[in-house]
């Protein structure tokens, strides 16, 4: 029995793996049999690689298997795969190249081969035309080059590798081109290669021949990370004074209307201060890493000019270089006349146009530059020849430019567009409420003094600066709240100690009314700070700044006081206000602008009659099924001629017997024939 099972393993490579592993020196005789074989099947295949051979891709996957087991044996056998592969794998039959691909993959993953090498190889046969191995050979280098980076970074071979794909991206190969490409991104995505190498390297993809490459390096720079935004999300939330704060400070006052307008006043701060703080919803470190940004969009911006490209591809382009000038706060003065020429309401995906010019606005750019852009923009949608959406759209691009480059709109066209304010449609005027509301707090000296509102103290303190102007303090604003609590807390603890001696007296188990922090107090704090001189301010808050290490409570109490001064009227005015309802949006200005800021409209815009017809045709389409089915056993054949009765003109029987009978029927008459035909309409349905 047992020289019958002998005699099936070498022919039974699967039992012989088996066994090898469990007692690998036992069976030494046969792996090396085995081997031999091996061999002498790649002496053959090398006469024939284009034939397909399943003798040899069975032992090549059984040597891989038990490659562990035999190290001296097989020092060479990987070898000899990377040379056949290297020299064959354009003729090789699909199913063979693939086995030999696994046990590499095998024999690496054993850790029997340099990752360098195999690496290397397998960016090599991704210019095969085989699609399932391209597919293999990308999971596997994507989770190789993750492992090899799981315990700590692998300089020595991220360098190798690195270099070697730059190469890659330069390849004839388009489709090896972008596979390369697609594994650096992913690389990057999973926080493996984020480094400024891989991204300086992947700048070289945007300037491509090929457009899948041209717009696969685009869209990582114009990616999202939704993870990292999460992440953020809940950092954000914990810091500043949260809502509960403000319903301490405010509700433990007396109950009246007063105090819950306050109230509302200060929540509607917090929302916006909220917005304000909240991270971005793109990831741009990638291009906050690139090494020579100038360089990069002015080349990026002449290619724009010469390209041939599809007009999806260039509005990319256009989005990427507004992103550039944008963050980086370039300058590249002949952008803004090339979207010039685009920026007329029929042109196709305007509104996209619209956002790359407001993108790439910043305060370093000089008001001249801008300010063409910004007549364009009014003389071409905001006219009353335009419809309501499309006015909209140019003075929500407006007032996106302007809250980036203030400078670059001028009093007049400030004025009249504001004028819009009372505007007939909706989506109009509140849109121009809104560019209103913006320059309240930028620069309330360019709107008519009727348009100014009541000046709050943020508002006073307000002061345009000039073109490259920089406001540099040395304190920090706000901090001088904290002198005057401590004074305030000073005098609460002695008046705590003397009605807590008065109160040994009061008989126990009474209820002791204690005095909570309330509006009135804030009040009268900001009436202390209100009448306290601009000078005299700013050496107390030097002072606290830099005499002690403020604690996150104090940025709170500063953050608070801050925020109150939007709230509270100026020194000498009243504390009335007229609320005007704007969207706390506008003044969210971080590093990205959204579509929605230049789409957005206040009212839903009324259909056409195309629009509702087809609206209401599509909730009819499942009403066939309650209508009655008439069938006809020939669909050719004529209608009955009671049928024909049915549609006959009146005025053809109105002589008939049936017709003179049926005026003159009596109520019993009328009654037995509803019976007959109750029952008879049940008969048929059963």
């Amino acid at each position: 029995m047992s020289g019958r099972h002998n005699n099936k393993l070498p022919n039974n490579l699967p039992q012989l793996q088996n066994l090898i592993k469990r007692d690998p020196q036992s069976y030494t005789e046969e792996f090396l049999q085995q081997y031999r074989h091996y061999q002498s099947n790649v002496q053959i295949f090398k006469l024939q690689p284009d034939k397909p051979n399943k003798e040899l891709s069975d032992l090549v996957m059984f040597l891989a298997q038990v490659g562990h087991c035999y190290v001296q044996q097989l020092s060479n056998f990987p070898q000899e795969l990377t040379e056949l592969l290297l020299s064959h794998h354009t003729v090789l039959e699909s199913d063979l190249r693939m086995t030999f691909c696994k046990a590499l993959i095998l024999l690496r993953n054993k850790d029997l081969i340099n990752p360098t090498g195999l690496l290397e190889l397998f960016f090599e046969l991704l210019r095969c035309h085989d699609k399932l191995l391209r597919k293999t050979l990308y999971t596997h280098i994507v989770a190789d080059i993750k492992n090899i980076n799981a315990k700590h970074k692998n300089n020595k071979v991220n360098t190798t590798l690195q270099n070697f794909m730059y190469t890659m991206l330069r390849d004839s190969n388009p489709i090896a081109a972008k596979i390369s490409l697609d594994v650096m991104v992913e690389l990057y995505k999973r926080n493996i290669w984020n480094d400024a190498k891989t991204v300086n390297v992947i700048t070289t993809a945007c300037f491509s021949k090929v457009t899948k490459l041209l717009v696969a390096g685009m869209k990582f720079f114009l990616g999202k990370d939704e993870e990292e935004q999460d992440a953020s999300d809940s950092e954000s939330e914990e810091e500043g004074p949260s809502a509960r704060d403000l319903m301490v400070r405010y509700s433990t006052s007396k109950k009246n209307t007063k105090s819950k307008k306050k109230l509302e006043k200060a929540m509607k701060v917090l929302k916006k201060h909220k917005k304000k703080k909240k991270p971005e919803v793109f990831n741009f470190s990638a291009i906050h890493l690139i090494h020579d940004p100038q360089d990069f969009s002015e080349k990026l911006l002449k290619q724009l000019e010469s390209s041939k490209e599809r007009f999806e591809v260039k509005i990319m382009m256009m989005n990427l270089i507004s992103r550039l000038v944008g963050i980086h706060e370039l300058f590249l003065f002949n952008f803004y006349p090339f979207i010039q020429r685009f920026l007329q309401p029929h042109q196709r995906e305007v509104t996209k146009i619209l956002l790359c010019a407001a993108q790439s606005s910043h305060e370093r750019v000089p008001p001249e530059i801008i300010e063409p852009v910004i007549m364009t923009i009014a003389n071409n949608f905001v006219t009353d020849r335009n419809s309501g959406e499309v006015m909209t759209v140019g003075i929500n691009a407006i007032k996106e430019v302007a809250g980036r480059c203030p400078l670059a709109v001028t009093e007049d066209l400030l004025r009249d567009l504001a004028q819009y304010k009372t505007h007939k449609d909706k989506n109009v005027m509140m849109s121009a409420r809104g560019l209103i509301q913006l320059f309240r707090t930028l620069n309330p000296q360019m709107l008519h003094k009727k348009d100014r509102g009541r000046p709050t103290e943020l508002s006073a303190e307000a002061r345009v600066r000039d073109y490259g102007e920089l406001e540099a303090k040395d304190y920090i604003p706000g901090a001088e709240v904290l002198v005057e609590e401590e004074k305030a807390e000073g005098e609460e603890d002695e008046e705590g100690w003397e009605s807590a001696s008065i109160s040994d007296d009061d008989e126990d188990g009474e209820w002791v009314d204690v005095h909570h922090s309330s509006d009135e107090d804030t009040t009268e704090m900001a009436e202390k700070l209100q009448s306290m001189p601009v000078e005299e301010r700013k050496a107390k808050a030097a002072a606290v700044s830099s005499s002690r290490l403020l604690t996150q409570d104090d940025f709170k109490k500063i953050r608070l006081a801050q925020m109150a001064k939007e709230v509270n009227a100026a020194p000498g005015k009243g504390q009335k206000r007229k609320n005007v309802d704007v969207d706390d949006e506008d003044s969210n200005r971080g590093e990205l602008l959204t579509l929605r800021n230049i789409e957005k409209l206040h009212k839903k815009p009324k259909a056409d009659k195309e629009t509702r017809l087809a609206t209401a045709m599509a909730g009819r389409t499942e009403r066939k099924e309650f209508v009655k089915k008439r069938t006809k056993l020939n669909p050719y054949a004529s209608t009955s001629n009671k049928e024909k009765k049915r549609t006959k003109n009146f005025m053809m029987m109105r002589h008939s017997q049936n017709v003179r009978t049926k005026s003159k029927r009596s109520f019993r008459d009328k009654q037995i024939a509803l019976r007959d035909s109750l029952l008879k309409k049940k008969k048929q349905y059963k």
